[in-house]
């Protein structure tokens, strides 16, 4: 018998809901590492006693209202959705952050939203949880006022890779720096990149290498441009491959930075499709080269290096 499918709810932009008999963990959640994912483990082991699971997070990253420029995310907001719909929680709630949100006070911030409109019976948050305006609400004020609304706060504490606590921050500085393993090991999985598949130049198909092409999102945290090893996931389906990630300067150079994937042993027409590469290891920079035949040489290398690469992960 299969198991049973857990359809998550998604409410988005939206102030007017009403949930029931709820455990809720609140946060950014930009990145879904180890961190998010204990607190998110810790409310779901709670789904056996009939509570529904509710993430609660922000639209839009608190910093695009305090600052003009965009704040670049590890996973946007249909990559995590995506995601968590994988996970089984079963309400994620994306409150939008304008100056009326942020300017909630913490203890109204527990009264009208967590007790009213959520009706949390448990609350998991990291221990350094900080909410309402000014950033005034913390764990202590939770517990506060546990006995009078009826609630239970797990507090959890930061989770450690190697000697590095994980958090956004860090995550987002490995991966400016190419840094893919050490941000994989704070992600608890391989980063990624969502995206439609999208009409190339056809390059590769004349090199006997055709490959896949996406275009990111603009506020999508992306490594230094260059060559890495890759997993692409079609439909449920994981494939083995080699993702260049930049401009293409060899073929004429594009305005927008893509990423564009060469599946092993795959030759199945992907346009139009929703497809996620994941990202491995490093393999070398982008470069130009004088001739299309190079960069076909170039790429028949950085095959070989990235089916080594996956041959070796396997021994492991």
């Amino acid at each position: 018998m299969k198991g049973k499918v857990i359809i998550m709810k998604y409410i988005a932009g939206n102030t007017d809901f009403k949930l029931k008999n709820t455990a809720v963990t609140l946060g950014k959640f930009d990145g879904l590492h180890l961190g998010h994912q204990l607190l998110l483990n810790q409310i779901k082991s709670y789904k056996s006693q009939g509570y529904t699971t509710v993430m609660f997070s922000f639209l839009y990253h608190p910093s695009n209202l305090l600052s003009e420029k965009e704040f670049e995310l590890i996973y946007t907001e249909e990559e995590k959705k995506a995601k968590l719909k994988r996970s089984g929680l079963d309400v994620l709630i994306s409150y939008p952050f304008t100056l009326k949100t942020r300017s909630i006070e913490p203890e109204a911030f527990i009264r009208d939203i967590l007790v009213d409109q959520l009706d949390a019976k448990v609350i998991a948050v990291g221990n350094d949880f900080h909410f309402g305006y000014e950033r005034r609400g913390d764990v202590s004020l939770l517990k506060k006022f546990e006995k009078n609304y009826g609630y239970k706060v797990i507090a959890c504490e930061k989770k450690r890779s190697g000697n590095q606590i994980i958090s956004s921050s860090a995550i987002r500085n490995e991966l400016k720096e190419g840094n893919i393993e050490a941000a994989n090991a704070m992600l608890g999985q391989p980063y990624s990149i969502t995206g439609e598949v999208l009409h190339g130049r056809r390059i590769g198909r004349t090199l006997g290498m055709p490959t896949t092409n996406i275009i990111p999102a603009q506020n999508k945290l992306l490594p230094p441009n260059g060559v890495y090893a890759s997993k692409t996931l079609i439909e449920g389906i994981s494939y083995p491959g080699v993702t260049n990630i930049g401009y293409k300067p060899t073929v004429g150079a594009e305005k927008m930075r893509g990423v564009e994937t060469y599946l092993f042993n795959f030759d199945q027409d992907l346009y139009g499709k929703v497809i996620e590469v994941s990202l491995y290891t490093y393999v070398r920079p982008e470069v130009k080269f004088d001739t299309v035949e190079e960069l076909g040489v170039q790429m028949h290398r950085d095959i070989n290096m990235a089916e080594d690469y996956f041959k070796k992960l396997k021994v492991k």
